[in-house]
């Protein structure tokens, strides 16, 4: 069997990145309630920066694999493994969008935020979605408990597609023998 071929190196690049930047703020985000009280101010604003950085690599990522088609699926695919391989993608492309979105609209809510200035690793001002500031206190804060909901069930969506994405990776690699892999890299 002829081995398939890769992703070109700025894919790669960019698939390993946003998966370790998307590992690393659940990590985060499951730790903040475990820590002490003075360290988790510091880990949400991480959270935020690294969600921030998650959403300017996700369009940089969408923008390369607009230009650069991915290489084809080798040819033992069966038809519904390419149909759940392309929905599982799809899903996660949007997901790396939807959290970091869902997560600045919950932000931009959160009545303390004009108080606590949001900066990007400490250092670059970012701002908040401006509308969701100016909006009456009591809307705000029922808008932030949604937009956390919403927030807290794409993460939950996240945990189910990269299970799957890796369930099928390894399938392909250790059952099918395929070098599924060494595609993207490894």
């Amino acid at each position: 069997m002829s081995p398939s071929p890769r992703y070109g190196r700025p894919a790669i690049v960019l698939h390993w990145l946003v998966a370790v930047l998307m590992v690393l703020n659940v990590i985060l985000a499951l730790s903040a309630d475990l820590l002490p009280e003075g360290w988790v101010r510091p880990v949400i604003d991480t959270h935020k920066s690294v969600g921030i950085t998650v959403l300017g690599l996700a369009l940089l990522r969408l923008l390369w694999r607009l230009s650069h088609a991915p290489p084809p699926l080798p040819a033992g695919y069966r038809s519904w493994e390419r149909r759940t391989s392309l929905l599982v993608h799809g899903l996660l492309y949007l997901l790396m969008f939807a959290l970091p979105l869902s997560g600045w609209l919950h932000d931009s809510a959160w009545k303390a935020a004009a108080s606590h200035p949001m900066k990007l690793y400490g250092l670059v001002p970012w701002p908040r979605i401006g509308w969701i500031t100016q909006l009456d206190p009591a809307l705000k804060e029922r808008l932030h408990d949604l937009f956390g909901g919403w927030h807290t069930a794409l993460g939950y969506a996240l945990y189910l597609l990269f299970g799957l994405h890796l369930a099928g990776a390894l399938k392909h690699q250790l059952v099918d023998r395929e070098p599924e892999l060494q595609r993207i890299g490894l």
